[in-house]
């Protein structure tokens, strides 16, 4: 059987560092914890799971603070977490089951993370990481903002997953005041720095400075695949909230360049023509997002609704307003199989029944 160490780097998580803690300490063989200048009571409790706890003078570089809290491993491999992070219990029994079943020469397991959640508490957004990583000081973390490592090698894909479950907010200016930073040094960004950066700028509202990035990001030839589809969503995003509607199914359009259209693809764009009253269209892009399959593989975001809820829902909305009323239930009760509960859906099943009822 392998052996893992848990490598985390933490900064004042006394709020959550036990529960992210208690929910694998019986899964990894090993805990090391690089803190990087907590003045409240997280190095006190990480002293109660390790006594691998080391201080890390930041730098403003994640991935300088992981690669340290890395080489202080001892185990096969490597796993990280952040401190607000947790494994449920049926993810905690597909980690010990992996760990019993994992060959010798795999070299990265890519495990889901779960980043949002909806009413129910289910994930509504996930992605693939690297989460275990051979422990043979080959693999280092690259960027000093969303940092990550390269997968290579011998790579499989794991049915456990990890949880980012946050109770309080982060210093909302933290990333993009470091890339600023980077810049103001006169440092270059890599392509993948500067995808994120213009994600940065867009979450700060700074869409004309966001637009500019995204679209330098969309002609380098190094870009990943993934991260450019999502770049035109987001340059689409852009063009909207500076009024420029008619350039945003362009930016949508561009990402059919790259590869077959995503769910999350079609519906930006039937949600564009449903804005602008054109139902025919905008039920041919909600019928192809039905068509799609989210490919686990890819790596990319995966916004799940897409692929099923969402585009049943405004099929709906669509086929009402053409008059296809049948239809329009039709794909209600279809948006139903996947979210039951759902207050879009349960008000739109009332709507059918009272149209039924008074016939």
């Amino acid at each position: 059987m392998i052996t893992i160490s848990l490598c985390m780097i933490v900064k004042n998580e006394e709020d959550v560092l036990e529960r992210c803690l208690s929910s694998v300490r019986d899964l990894v063989d090993e805990i090391v914890i690089a803190d990087t200048g907590s003045t409240d009571r997280t190095r006190e409790i990480a002293l109660t799971f390790t006594d691998k706890l080391y201080s890390f003078q930041w730098i403003d570089d994640f991935a300088a603070a992981r690669n340290f809290a890395f080489s202080k491993a001892t185990k096969d491999y490597c796993m990280w977490l952040d401190a607000d992070d947790v494994m449920e219990e049926k993810d905690r029994l597909e980690l010990l089951a992996l760990k019993h079943t994992l060959t010798s020469d795999t070299d990265i397991v890519m495990m889901r993370y779960n980043t949002a959640f909806d009413e129910a508490g289910k994930p509504s957004f996930w992605y693939y990481r690297e989460r275990l990583i051979r422990n043979n000081r080959e693999y280092l973390w690259t960027g000093a903002v969303h940092e990550a490592i390269t997968p290579s090698g011998n790579i499989i894909y794991s049915d456990a997953a990890v949880s980012h479950r946050k109770i309080h907010a982060g210093d909302p200016d933290r990333n993009l005041n470091i890339y600023k930073k980077i810049l103001s040094e006169g440092k270059k960004l890599n392509a993948r720095e500067h995808y994120y950066y213009a994600r940065e700028l867009y979450y700060h509202g700074l869409y004309e400075e966001a637009l500019e990035v995204f679209q330098r990001f969309l002609t380098m030839d190094e870009g990943w695949l993934e991260n450019k589809i999502e770049a035109c969503i987001m340059t689409a995003k852009c063009y909207r909230e500076t009024g420029a509607v008619p350039a945003a199914l362009g930016a949508l359009l561009k990402s059919l360049e790259f590869d077959v259209p995503r769910a999350e693809v079609c519906c930006e764009i039937g949600n564009h023509f449903m804005g602008n009253g054109q139902y025919e269209t905008a039920v041919f892009w909600f019928e192809t997002a039905l068509a799609c399959r989210m490919n686990f593989a890819s790596g990319g975001f995966i916004i799940t609704d897409c692929y099923g809820y969402t585009p049943a829902l405004q099929l709906c909305v669509c086929c009402d307003k053409l008059g296809r009323h049948e239809d329009a239930e039709k794909y209600n009760e279809l948006a139903g199989t996947f979210k039951p509960t759902s207050p879009a859906y349960l008000y739109n099943k009332a709507y059918f029944d009272k149209i039924k009822k008074n016939r």
